[in-house]
C-alpha cells in the first residue's frame, strides 16, 4: 500500500514519499525498505537512527531522529495498531452452510452468514449478518448472535446466549456452561440450578479457553468494547463494565461488579459479592477480598528476588509475629516507668 495512503486512513502527517510501497509490519531492528515500524517506548530510540525501515511511526518530538520516511502521530501504537488492520484484515465470511453442519430448521441464519465444518446449532437461534462461525462450533438453543461476529473454532455458546456485533471470540472459549452453585445440605452437595444466561455486548474479544459462567438467577453481562485474555473465568453474575481489559489466568468470583475502563493485568484473583469502581487498575497476581471505591493503582503479588534474598525475606517474615509482641511489651513497660 502507498505511504500516502496510509497517512490518509490513520490521519498522521507524512514527511518523506507518498509512494513508497509499504507491504509488512516489522520492529525498527529488523525492518527493511518495504517494512512499516513504530516508536512509542523511548528506550527503543537506540535503534531508531540504525532502522532500515520504509516508514516509521513516531511522536512529534522523535520526528528529527530518523532521516526516512515518517509518519507524525500523537499516538503511535495507536495509529500503527490502525496500520495493522489496514495491511492484514480479517478474512470476510464466506456465505453458506458447510454440509457437515447440523442446524435445526427452528433457527434463522443470515444468507451473508459462514457456518463452518461440523458445527451445531440448536432450535431458536438467531445468527446476523456475515457472522463467521468456525469449524466445531457448538452453538445451543435460543442464542443470538448479531451482525459481524467471529467465533473461529471449537467456542461452545450455552443456551440463551446473546452476543452484540463485532464480536470476536477466540478456540476453546466457554460462554454460558454452568456457574458454580452449590447448596451443602448436612453432608453433601445440592446443585442449585443455573437459570440466567450470558450477555456480550459490541466489539467485545474473548481470549482462548476462556470461560464465563451463566447467571445464576440474572444474567452474567459483558458491556461493550470488553477484552478479555486468555484462560480468564468469569463466574455467575459477574458484571463487566465498558472497556475493561483483563489479562490472562485472571479469576473473578460470582456476583462482583467490574467498573469501566479498568486494567487488571494477569494471573489476578477477585473474589466473589465485591464492587470495584471505573479506572481501576490492578497489578500482576494481586488478590482482591474487598471492594474498591477510589479509581488507582491497586496491587498485592510479591516481585521476584534473588532466590537467597528471598529465602531471608521468608525467614522474617516467621519472625514478625514475635518481634510485634516484643515491641508491645518494650511499649508497654516504657509507658509504665514513664
Amino acid at each position: 500500500m502507498p505511504l500516502g495512503e496510509i497517512a490518509d486512513h490513520i490521519g498522521a502527517d507524512l514527511r518523506g514519499d507518498a509512494n513508497t510501497c509499504i507491504s509488512h509490519l516489522a520492529t525498527l531492528s529488523g525492518a527493511g525498505p518495504e517494512d512499516i515500524g513504530f516508536l512509542a517506548n523511548p528506550a527503543y530510540l537506540g535503534q531508531l537512527a540504525k532502522s532500515r525501515a520504509g516508514a516509521v511511526i513516531l511522536a512529534p518530538e522523535h520526528a528529527e531522529r530518523f532521516a526516512g520516511n515518517r509518519l507524525i502521530s500523537r499516538r503511535p501504537y495507536v495509529d500503527w495498531a490502525r496500520v495493522a488492520s489496514l495491511l492484514h484484515p480479517a478474512p470476510q465470511p464466506r456465505p453458506g452452510i458447510d454440509s457437515t453442519a447440523v442446524v435445526q430448521p427452528s433457527s434463522a441464519i443470515a444468507d451473508t452468514a459462514e457456518v463452518g465444518p461440523l458445527v451445531s446449532i440448536g432450535a431458536n437461534c438467531r445468527i446476523g449478518e456475515r457472522v463467521m462461525i468456525g469449524p466445531g462450533c457448538v452453538i445451543d438453543d435460543e442464542v443470538e448472535i448479531a451482525a459481524d461476529c467471529r467465533l473461529i473454532a471449537r467456542v461452545y455458546l450455552g443456551r440463551g446466549t446473546r452476543l452484540g456485533e463485532r464480536v470476536q471470540i477466540h478456540p476453546g472459549a466457554v460462554i454460558g456452561a454452568d456457574g458454580f452453585g452449590l447448596a451443602l445440605d448436612h453432608d453433601h452437595w445440592i446443585k442449585v440450578p443455573q437459570v440466567g444466561a450470558v450477555e456480550i455486548g459490541n466489539d467485545c474479544e474473548i481470549g482462548a479457553n476462556t470461560t464465563i459462567d451463566r447467571g445464576a438467577i440474572e444474567n452474567t453481562v459483558l458491556e461493550d468494547d470488553v477484552r478479555l485474555d486468555n484462560q480468564v473465568q468469569i463466574a455467575h453474575n459477574v458484571r463487566i463494565g465498558a472497556h475493561t481489559a483483563i489479562a490472562g489466568c485472571v479469576g473473578i468470583a460470582g456476583s462482583t461488579s467490574i467498573g469501566r475502563y479498568c486494567m487488571i493485568a494477569g494471573a489476578s484473583g477477585i473474589g466473589g459479592h465485591l464492587r470495584i469502581c471505573d479506572k481501576v487498575v490492578i497489578t500482576a497476581m494481586s488478590t482482591v477480598l474487598e471492594s474498591i471505591d477510589e479509581p488507582g493503582h491497586y496491587g498485592s503479588g510479591i516481585p521476584s528476588r534473588p532466590h537467597l534474598a528471598w529465602k531471608r525475606i521468608l525467614v522474617r517474615l516467621g519472625q514478625l509475629d514475635d518481634w510485634a509482641k516484643r515491641l508491645a511489651r518494650l511499649e508497654k513497660n516504657k509507658q509504665k516507668s514513664e
